[in-house]
């Protein structure tokens, strides 16, 4: 019979729940990982990763979560692997967890490491370029496209910012919006409006992207219908990021009004005992090193609870 008890659940299988995992299992906490699918999560969309520490040649996102996996499972990681529909954490002595088929698992503590996604354009080529000129992160990417053409979707203060700090490294950045003012903060408008590198193609939308190996042109429709051709080596598609959060109880844990969860400083949620890391978490960046900070801090704030518990 599966055991169906433990001091410590982490939900997720990311860059932060596998950290989480790591210092877990070496602590030899009661634990288990749940993840739906292979460990890894968005990272395993990452075509190369060039800014992970301990790897100054760089490493494939398939790679690093290889690399990350095994060293979890060197301290003996227990995972589940299997799909959480519902998190029920309104009892404070035992969090619940219903899986898929209708079993639950239960414990005293819980790390939520569910993630985020990129919201993609859902376009002909954005998918079969993935990794090869369309990114969703400039800061991971842009020093892939030094001297390079590349463009920008979006106008919010992400997409704006992002197309700021990919001026560093590209020779020209060109930002589309479907409308014709960007939704930006003023004063972020203001410094992108006062780069030379960037420019701007107002009311207008890309209906697809091509390539034969990489991004070569994106093809553009204007608010009148009017087609056009631009072209680039780069397309970085900025338009926010979803929450996983489907399964979480959102009132409980206080979630912001785009749906990520609020933690404080040591990954502590509104609920005693539930602890939120990685992309779930309410904040301004989201990296693969980070994530995997939090990981290891939500374990130790876990653990902290613990202790308390036996007091």
């Amino acid at each position: 019979m599966r055991k169906n008890h433990f001091d410590l659940v982490i939900l997720g299988g990311g860059p932060a729940g596998l950290s989480a995992g790591l210092y877990a299992a070496r602590a030899r906490l009661d634990h288990v990982m749940i993840e739906k699918g292979a460990p890894g999560g968005q990272v395993l969309l990452t075509d190369w990763v060039d800014n992970y520490p301990g790897f100054p040649d760089g490493i494939s996102g398939f790679d690093l979560v290889e690399k990350m996996s095994a060293h979890a499972r060197r301290f003996d990681l227990n995972t589940l692997t299997a799909e959480v529909t519902r998190v029920d954490v309104s009892d404070p002595a035992r969090k619940r967890l219903i899986l898929d088929n209708g079993s639950a698992i239960d414990c005293r503590s819980l790390i939520i490491c569910t993630g985020a996604r990129a919201n993609t354009l859902n376009i002909p080529g954005e998918q079969e370029l993935r990794g090869k000129g369309v990114s969703y992160c400039g800061t991971c990417d842009a020093p892939f496209y030094r001297n390079m053409h590349v463009a920008v979707i979006g106008g919010g203060n992400t997409a704006i910012q992002e197309a700021e700090y990919l001026t560093k490294f590209a020779s020209r950045v060109t930002v589309i919006h479907r409308r014709d003012q960007l939704r930006a903060t003023k004063i972020i408008q203001e410094t992108a409006f006062a780069n030379s590198r960037i420019d701007f193609i107002w009311n207008s939308q890309v209906t697809s992207i091509e390539g034969t190996t990489e991004v070569e042109r994106l093809n553009l429709v204007d608010n009148e219908g009017r087609a056009s051709t631009l072209e680039v080596e780069g397309v970085f598609v900025l338009i926010g990021v979803t929450p996983n959060n489907t399964c979480l109880p959102l009132d409980l844990l206080q979630a912001d009004k785009w749906g990520f969860i609020p933690t404080d400083a040591e990954t502590c949620t509104a609920v005693a005992g539930v602890m939120a890391a990685g992309d779930i978490r309410s904040k301004a960046v989201r990296q693969i090193v980070n994530a995997a900070g939090e990981g290891a801090t939500a374990v130790l704030a876990a653990e902290a609870y613990l202790q308390s518990l036996k007091r």
